[in-house]
């Protein structure tokens, strides 16, 4: 096999790039990628993957599937088709089955399962989500983890740490948190008020960038008054945060370059898009926008600047609580609604309700054991695609690699489609073709999208008049009852309902419940019961469920947040009982 240049497929912030060398996958030396690849991929082949369709349980030919396929849709009402795909950054090539379904008269979904609150915050500020590149996290002097473990979630921000300051803000105390200058083990869903309490604070010690809020965020007298409604003392000892603590990031902070880097956890919340702009709103106080090694990143959009050649225009419904009952035929496509959708035990019956499922995709999970109609995908290696980042400007190709008997494209299977309902569809090198005319070379060979900013905002915001938008609002609350808080993570083995997954769930051992033991684990909800592993790294009022763990989404509700569209994963309350 000859030795070739690829990206890596999964959906995760660092969008790597791979060498295939000897059959075997390697991270490519220069860039972001720094010649290692995570966990997942480094075991990618090993994971057995769905190598025939099948129908009601019996196998059979890719012919008979796709000629299934075309009869259940045909026998369908176009308005009871629904088509269901995961909306994480896979690859450009993926979105042409939405092209097959819109143009069809088909149902597709909206809203998100992961990051839409704080985008929508982040938009209300700003004006857009750009992407703060992984090489100005690296000219940083000081970084902040701010719900974010790079260890599991970004591990190739590792390496650009070095002779950096550290800060972390998370309720657990995660690795990155294990080595940090300071940790502050923060309440979970208080994030908003630990970020205003810092503005005031920033305001009060005289730190604030006063020409860039003159030109860039005039209204911050306005908002620094909404600082002022938080009560410093008892808000602080809620959170379990002190005086000393907020000190310490200003100390730290002062006269430095900032990169807060923020995970998703901190806006799965109902109020998720506040979260996130009074987060920006310490940045925007510090003047850090616009600046070489300053900003905030979070979960950027990977395709700005890139215009997708395929028609999308469709009725669509929420991705957060299908009603999949409402639909004859459901067509599932690299999404596992059963397990990583909130509320299961809904889905579940909802989906028990479909007379027709497809599912399409790499591996067998609760979804595909449901489905009718089971269809194989094809690997990242037997296509050809193009790859997007949340956490870099990069443009990486993908070119089919190896031949494989095993399952079908995305364009293959739209192509057979299109064609089956009269259906335009261009070649698939057009739409490849499309997609790369938006690269621009640079000057070490790699390549960008055309157009983006390396140093995000250096011109101002994308505001209609180029300043931040604050916040004019908060609702303050508290908490009224002794319930705990769930937690539910990324895993460093799984990439939620993908590869190893998780079995337990975790306890702080002053919870005074025995390591080893199966408890049921309560909500609004519905439970699970799980084994039981201490991890004294957690807060005593917190309990640890991986994403990708059986069952957990049976304690999730299917709430909206305010904006967004987004799950609210985090804000969900349980109780642990003894079986």
């Amino acid at each position: 096999m000859q030795n070739s240049h690829t990206a890596c497929p999964l959906d995760c912030f660092d969008a790597c790039s791979i060498i295939v060398e000897d059959g075997k996958l390697k991270g490519e030396r220069g860039g972001h990628t720094q010649g290692f690849l995570c966990p997942h991929l480094n075991h990618y082949e090993s994971y057995k993957r769905i190598e025939s369709p099948r129908y009601r349980g019996e196998e059979i030919s890719m012919q008979v599937a796709l000629e299934k396929l075309k009869e259940i849709l045909t026998s369908t009402l176009k308005s009871e088709i629904l088509h269901y795909r995961g909306s994480g950054n896979f690859a450009l090539m993926q979105e042409v089955t939405d092209h097959f379904f819109a143009s069809y008269g088909a149902v597709l979904t909206d809203g998100s399962l992961c990051d839409g609150a704080g985008e929508a915050g982040i938009i209300e500020g700003r004006g857009s989500n750009k992407n703060m590149p992984f090489t100005e996290i690296a000219k940083s002097d000081v970084v902040i983890f701010w719900g974010r473990n790079p260890h599991v979630t970004s591990s190739h921000i590792l390496p650009m740490l070095k002779g950096k300051k550290i800060i972390v803000i998370d309720p657990v105390k995660t690795k990155i948190a294990e080595i940090a200058d300071l940790h502050i083990q923060i309440k979970p869903h208080s994030d908003i008020y630990l970020a205003m309490l810092l503005v005031r604070f920033i305001y009060i010690h005289d730190m604030c960038d006063e020409a860039f809020l003159e030109e860039f965020g005039s209204e911050f007298e306005d908002f620094y008054e909404l600082t002022q409604t938080i009560r410093i003392k008892a808000r602080l000892e809620d959170m379990g945060v002190t005086l000393g603590d907020i000190g310490s990031v200003l100390s730290m902070m002062q006269d430095s370059r900032v990169a807060i880097v923020c995970g998703i956890g901190v806006q799965k919340y109902r109020d998720g898009a506040d979260i996130m702009r009074a987060i920006d709103s310490v940045a925007v106080a510090l003047g850090m926008f616009g600046k070489e090694g300053c900003g905030v990143s979070y979960l950027g959009n990977s395709k700005e600047g890139v215009e997708s050649p395929f028609h999308t225009k469709a009725k669509r419904v929420s991705k957060i609580d299908t009603e999949f009952d409402a639909f004859k035929s459901v067509f599932i496509q690299g999404a596992n609604p059963l397990a990583q959708m909130p509320d299961s035990e809904r889905v579940a019956l909802a989906m028990s309700r479909v007379e027709n499922i497809i599912y399409f995709g790499l591996y067998e999970n609760e979804s595909s054991a449901v489905a009718d109609l089971v269809i194989p995908a094809k690997s990242f290696l037997e296509k050809e695609d193009v790859r997007l980042s949340y956490g870099h400007n990069g443009m990486l190709f993908m070119p089919k690699i190896q031949e494989s008997e095993i399952g079908i494209s995305e364009y293959d299977l739209s192509a057979y489609l299109c064609d089956a309902f009269d259906i335009e569809l261009a070649s698939q090198e057009h739409y490849l073709e499309h997609f790369r005319s938006f690269a621009q070379e640079q000057s070490d060979g790699s390549l960008c999208v055309k157009g983006r900013e390396s140093i995000p905002y250096s011109e101002g915001f994308d505001t209609d008049d180029g300043e931040f938008v604050y916040l004019d609002e908060l609702e303050i609350t508290h908490d009224e009852d002794d319930a705990l808080f769930l937690i539910t993570p990324k895993s460093p083995t799984s990439l939620n309902s993908q590869f190893k997954r998780s079995e337990f769930v975790y306890l702080n051992s002053s919870l005074g419940i025995d390591a080893g033991r199966v408890v049921r684990i309560s909500s609004e909800s519905g439970s699970v019961e799980l084994e039981v592993r201490h991890d004294e790294r957690l807060r005593e009022d917190c309990v640890l469920i991986y994403s990708g763990t059986k069952g957990v989404n049976k304690l999730t509700s299917s709430k909206h947040s305010y904006e967004g569209k987004n799950a609210v994963f985090q804000e969900n309350k349980v109780e642990i009982s003894k079986i």
